[in-house]
């Protein structure tokens, strides 16, 4: 590939391809390749699969990604389906932990939908859509084999010879990513203690195959019918990883496991895909090694309890995007992107660690089943429904603040604001990708402080329709605060150290 050479914005001189090589072009690597070219970065997304893959292993948005998504009008793009289903207030939306469905996640939702339906293979789509429309750009074969950082850049070869550079490199390549090993980046954590396959079969006797979750002596089994196509069918057998965690999966194989555990034949054929997977939790010691950043299942792996996986990559993407495009701007300092590992790290470990106790509570052995009867009363009492919902929802994920202020670090509520053009919602305000500093009451001086910054950061005066404990807000790119302003003395101070901190020196 020849492509002229021009000077990179974050002076890491001469830079062949991209500002931004995007290793990965699952929905995680695709998502972050938009909220790159949003912000003008030149982007470059390298991935080996020469067509789209159609296997959707993860189908559900938990409530902090679709709030996250929201706030780029993407909510309603993901969705396969005609319209959205919104959560109706006092209504329950039941989910599980480790197969009880016995949580409500209604009760930590504020706005929009708890659960968000999008197929992965679709939501990749929409994803690559939005990132061509701003001029990212796709190479498909290319599959990774090594990779060489200096000062001022990455050099990436392909398996077929071909030779991409960039400023920065980040691995969006899955779990075993070719990026992340290149990299020298440990992953570590627990081995596994399961094997598991899923796939998507044509069943051939619908009425009398297992539905949804079964729990037996031998396992689980997992069967989401299909009347007219393709059903999606998973099994979990508790004795011991697959012996070979890569071979490929036999259509006899799937129906022999189902046919086993759920104790009857369940016949079937016309397998679209077919996999194998285990419950190793396994993390990246560090999201950054020099200019190479790893997001998504390169960065963390773990057992599918609860859906959590894509969105955790997810939420990496759009934390990663707006801090990366401001160092390769040049507008802030490469040590901004330490704190994509100081935000990002502690968020996955705690889904790993639930995910650690759901497996544990799945064990088919009936010496667990007293346990889980205790766990599943538990779930009843209002106090640990919230905590459980919050964890697997993402509602409960905050960021370290500073001292001072109560608000920093926690996700920006969807505000109306009277403005003197109308009404306008927060996450419409944040669509751009850009800061948003709100004056919610009257604060000509921080105002004008936030104006300096008017090359990253949108002002806004308005009133807002709800009642909020603040009269100034600092909003980041991903929807979380930086600064609130509650008429208090020192804060211009803070306003400007914030401002500092995400967004370098005032233009």
């Amino acid at each position: 590939m020849t492509t002229p050479q021009s000077s990179s914005p974050s002076g890491a001189g001469p830079v062949a391809d991209a500002d931004v090589l995007v290793v990965g072009g699952g929905p995680v690597g695709m998502l972050l390749a938009g909220e790159l070219g949003m912000q003008g970065v030149r982007v470059l997304v390298l991935e080996k699969l020469l067509e789209p893959s159609i296997e959707s292993k993860a189908g559900t948005l938990h409530y902090r990604t679709a709030q996250t998504l929201a706030r780029r009008g993407l909510l309603e793009a993901v969705q396969p389906g005609p319209g959205l289903a919104r959560t109706a207030p006092g209504r329950p939306v039941r989910f599980h932990f480790a197969g009880m469905f016995d949580l409500d996640l209604s009760r930590v939702v504020d706005e929009g939908p708890a659960l968000v339906g999008s197929p992965q293979a679709y939501t990749e789509r929409v994803f690559e859509r939005r990132a061509a429309g701003f001029g990212v750009r796709v190479e498909r074969g290319a599959e990774v084999v090594a990779l060489d950082q200096g000062g001022d850049g990455v050099r990436v070869t392909t398996g077929d010879g071909r030779v991409f550079t960039a400023g920065w490199v980040v691995g969006a390549d899955g779990a075993r990513s070719a990026v992340r090993k290149l990299a020298g980046i440990a992953f570590t954590g627990t081995a596994p203690t399961l094997s598991a396959i899923m796939g998507e079969v044509r069943l051939l006797d619908l009425h009398n195959a297992p539905q949804g979750w079964e729990r037996t002596p031998r396992g689980w089994t997992m069967v989401w019918p299909n009347p007219y196509g393709h059903s999606r069918v998973a099994t979990y057998r508790f004795e011991g990883p697959h012996p070979d965690r890569n071979s490929p999966v036999a259509l006899d194989e799937l129906r022999a496991e189902l046919e086993r555990i759920s104790g009857g034949p369940v016949p079937m054929d016309s397998p679209r895909w077919l996999t194998r997977f285990t419950d190793a939790a396994l993390q990246a010691e560090t999201y950054r090694s020099g200019r190479v950043l790893v997001a998504g299942d390169a960065a963390h792996v773990h057992f599918p309890a609860g859906g959590q996986g894509l969105n955790l990559g997810l939420q990496d993407a759009v934390n990663l995007g707006w801090k990366l495009a401001g160092v390769v701007k040049g507008r802030v300092p490469a040590s901004v992107l330490d704190s994509y590992h100081d935000e990002r790290h502690p968020v996955a470990a705690r889904v790993l660690y639930n995910v650690r106790a759901q497996v544990a509570l799945m064990n088919p052995d009936p010496s667990v089943d007293s346990l889980r009867e205790l766990f599943r009363e538990l779930m009843h009492l209002d106090e640990v429904n919230a905590f459980l919902s919050g964890m697997v929802s993402g509602a409960d994920v905050a960021y370290a603040g500073v001292p001072g202020d109560p608000f920093a670090g926690v996700f920006a509520p969807d505000l109306g604001l009277k403005t003197g053009d109308g009404e306008e919602r927060l996450a419409g305000l944040l669509s751009a990708g850009r800061a948003v500093f709100a004056d919610l009451g009257d604060r000509p001086e921080l105002r004008a402080i936030a104006a300096e910054w008017a090359g990253a950061v949108d002002v806004v005066h308005a009133a807002p329709v709800e009642r909020v404990a603040a009269e100034a807000l600092l909003v980041r790119p991903d929807g979380y605060l930086a600064f609130s302003g509650r008429g208090e003395d020192g804060e211009a101070a803070r306003l400007r150290a914030a401002l500092r901190t995400w967004f370098g020196e005032p233009a």
